[in-house]
């Protein structure tokens, strides 16, 4: 983008991002379930910015899913349904909900159905570099045990990794929602004393993608992956 002296282009791109994060994350986190979302008018009232700057935030909301313009009906926020969970602002504005176990449950479900197969192939087609970040991240799993290290940072770090070594981009794709899903986990289970990922789980998968064993690997995930829908059943049953 090329810049007047004045810097006004960057200016507004600034502007429209910054309202677009505003306006986004309170569509996500609930603010318009019983108000209607305001017209441009209003909006560029209420941030102080151009009709152009409310215009543009609105049409990348509405290319995320979150929003569709109708006629006569104006500007209104779409279901959970419509959205783009993919849309890596969608997932970031996502994690300032309200805890939801329910969200936790799909991430993982979704985790469950995408994360043992490209375990599996990583085992068959990871190269030599691939296999090495997995297991880097799992050595700073094991340093964070110790302090050394974030323990949630190194856990992503893993299993973005494996994604990675699936040596299809497909799957390497999914990182931004696995990141997600990750977090999102780490507030349920910190309210569990005593439960942190299990390096010795994590290091079972790692073992059997070194030995290139695809079928050892995905068993090995899934079963990673399982143990976290097992304790979310649990919690739903206690609070039933």
């Amino acid at each position: 983008m090329t810049l007047d002296g004045a810097g006004r282009p960057e200016l507004g791109r600034n502007l429209t991002y910054g309202l677009l994060d505003n306006l986004g994350r309170a569509i996500v986190t609930g603010r318009f379930e019983t108000e209607p979302f305001p017209t441009e008018a209003e909006l560029a009232k209420q941030h102080n910015v151009s009709r152009s700057v409310t215009r543009e935030a609105v049409k990348m909301l509405t290319a995320k899913g979150l929003l569709s313009a109708r006629p006569r009906q104006g500007t209104v926020v779409q279901p959970t349904t419509s959205w783009n969970l993919f849309d890596t602002d969608v997932l970031r504005w996502l994690l300032e909900r309200q805890f939801s176990v329910d969200l936790l449950k799909q991430f993982n479900q979704l985790r469950i159905a995408i994360e043992p197969e490209a375990a599996a192939l990583a085992a068959r087609f990871g190269d030599e570099a691939e296999l090495r970040r997995i297991t880097d991240g799992l050595e700073r799993m094991e340093a964070a045990e110790k302090g050394l290290d974030d323990t949630l940072d190194a856990d992503i770090a893993f299993h973005v990794a494996i994604l990675r070594a699936s040596s299809n981009p497909f799957y390497f794709q999914f990182r931004d929602v696995v990141t997600t899903a990750l977090r999102t986990s780490i507030r349920f289970t910190n309210r569990i004393k005593g439960r942190t990922a299990s390096v010795a789980d994590h290091a079972a998968v790692r073992d059997a993608i070194l030995a290139r064993n695809p079928d050892a690997a995905r068993t090995a995930m899934r079963d990673l992956i399982g143990d976290v829908l097992e304790l979310i059943d649990e919690a739903e049953g206690a609070k039933a």
